[in-house]
């Protein structure tokens, strides 16, 4: 299964860099990474569900992969929420339809805050492994873990994977880097950094400056869904505990719940043939009005 890149308008003007898999008649899945990752970390999932008849956009948010960086530093949780709003506008004006979001981790945020400013932004949504609270000593971790090379960078692709692995020892190392190729850029000097502004996580402007102030509104966006909801959790994430999940679904009792066995916060990555089960079973089960 191919893909082609496209574009998208953010909400300041500036360019998103997607790749679409599919049909762009069928109904239509936005896929929205995490903090730190690009487009291509969806790749597996979204030619699962392009060979199942949909059409899966994956897009690189500011700031990442090879969307624009912006020169104002605005990284902040809202300037998220208002590009996926954007988006989500410009999918279904050029589409004719809503699109379904799935959004892991600072995807995930964006997303539900998008719904919650603005009620059917999108016909349905999944979360991968975030609730409005989470474990902040796991976020601390991964915000340690994508900073504490973002000068030095890496010699080789080889070392990026080691550096990985020691962060995520239960997760097989894999031997072909491809895949990590793309979510890493080779700079002049001949190494190889991550795939994402430094501003976004070290930045006056960056979208964990106000945690507590951001919970508040993810909070008031959970209580005000009304669209068909997944959660997708993975069942050893360091951020999303049980009972962080009890309270996102007293918030949105309609909503559904897949607890993935064998997989951290990197749901997808971990066990993408799992996950992408559970979210075709869910995308099956959506009225026909929400596709």
């Amino acid at each position: 299964m191919t893909s082609k890149e496209i574009t998208f308008t953010g909400s300041e003007g500036n360019k998103l860099a997607a790749s679409i898999f599919g049909d762009s008649g069928h109904p239509t899945v936005l896929m929205l990474h995490g903090g730190g990752q690009t487009r291509h970390s969806w790749n597996p999932t979204a030619r699962r569900l392009a060979e199942q008849g949909w059409c899966a956009i994956t897009l690189d948010q500011r700031g990442h992969g090879e969307s624009e960086w912006l020169k104002n530093e605005h990284y902040a949780h809202a300037d998220f929420t208002n590009d996926v709003a954007a988006v989500c506008a410009e999918i279904e004006q050029q589409f004719g339809i809503k699109p379904i979001c799935v959004g892991a981790s600072l995807g995930g945020m964006s997303s539900l805050s998008a719904e919650g400013i603005a009620p059917n932004t999108m016909s349905a949504l999944v979360l991968v492994d975030i609730t409005p609270s989470v474990n902040m000593e796991g976020v601390s971790r991964i915000r340690q873990f994508m900073i504490d090379r973002v000068n030095e960078g890496f010699e080789s692709l080889d070392e990026a994977a080691d550096a990985i692995q020691k962060y995520m020892p239960n997760r097989k190392r894999d031997r072909n880097l491809e895949g990590l190729r793309k979510n890493l850029r080779l700079g002049d000097d001949g190494r190889y950094r991550w795939h994402w502004d430094p501003k976004f996580w070290m930045g006056s402007r960056s979208v964990g400056t106000d945690r507590e102030k951001l919970r508040e509104v993810l909070i008031n966006a959970a209580k005000s869904l009304r669209i068909p909801t997944l959660l997708v959790r993975g069942r050893e994430s360091e951020l999303v505990e049980e009972d962080h999940v009890r309270e996102f679904l007293e918030y949105a009792p309609h909503a559904k719940f897949s607890d993935i066995n064998g997989a951290g916060h990197m749901v997808a990555g971990d066990r993408n043939d799992i996950f992408a089960d559970a979210v075709i079973e869910f995308l099956k089960t959506l009225p026909k009005a929400a596709v």
